[in-house]
């Protein structure tokens, strides 16, 4: 494995393989709370199922961390040794006539998206591990009734925190409009379907962003 990321192709291509496993988890994060606008129960029982069995808390979780992880560390080194690999240094650089504002910007947009990982795991990540593995209680219910619905509601009743959570989706949309053709390219997915994999890509940057905002903006309004 030190091998394989001690090259350019190989760093590129673990990055690669750590935005698809992230992608991946997103659809399915999103497919859980958009359950939570069709029916509260429902929300309530995929919630408990994901909090309690022990394949996700004890196997897919601390993956998922790590994923996170390497993800945004082997971002920055490959943003590091490509600003160090620009040995000649241009009057004028016009990035715009070889790369997208994207592309030029994923360090940034990815910063931004760390940082809402940072309030994501302090609304909810914290609250249910201190619930569950400090308290002791695992049973997800509150005066006979689970919490989930209930506390995903409570969290968006502040406008500074829904507007928070909507910048941040904003964000990730950008983020994903590069990187999932980029991620493609670096594992050498260049064939006859490019162009259709390209297209979803896109559809896939800003449906699944935009479908976290309106779950957002649904429980604001809906509270």
């Amino acid at each position: 494995m030190s091998g394989i990321l001690n090259s350019s192709i190989g760093r590129k291509f673990a990055m690669a393989l750590s935005a698809f496993f992230l992608m991946i988890f997103l659809v399915q994060h999103f497919a859980i709370n958009i359950l939570s606008v069709f029916s509260a129960d429902t929300f309530n029982e995929a919630s408990h199922f994901m909090g309690t069995f022990w394949v996700v808390q004890y196997i897919f979780q601390p993956i998922l961390i790590l994923g996170v992880i390497f993800h945004f560390v082997m971002g920055m080194i490959l943003e590091i040794r490509n600003r160090n690999a620009r040995k000649i240094a241009y009057v004028k650089n016009n990035g715009n006539a070889n790369s997208t504002w994207m592309s030029r910007n994923m360090i940034w947009t990815g910063g931004v998206i760390l940082l809402f990982l940072g309030l994501h795991f302090y609304d909810f990540w914290l609250p249910e591990i201190n619930t569950k593995f400090i308290e002791g209680d695992m049973s997800g219910m509150i005066n006979g009734e689970y919490r989930y619905y209930e506390e995903l509601q409570h969290k968006f009743v502040d406008v500074w925190r829904v507007a928070l959570y909507c910048l941040a989706f904003v964000f990730l949309a950008l983020h994903l409009l590069h990187g999932f053709s980029s991620a493609f390219q670096s594992v050498g997915a260049n064939n006859k379907y490019t162009r259709g994999l390209r297209g979803f890509g896109k559809a896939y940057a800003i449906i699944i962003p935009l479908g976290f905002i309106f779950i957002a903006l649904y429980h604001h309004f809906n509270y």
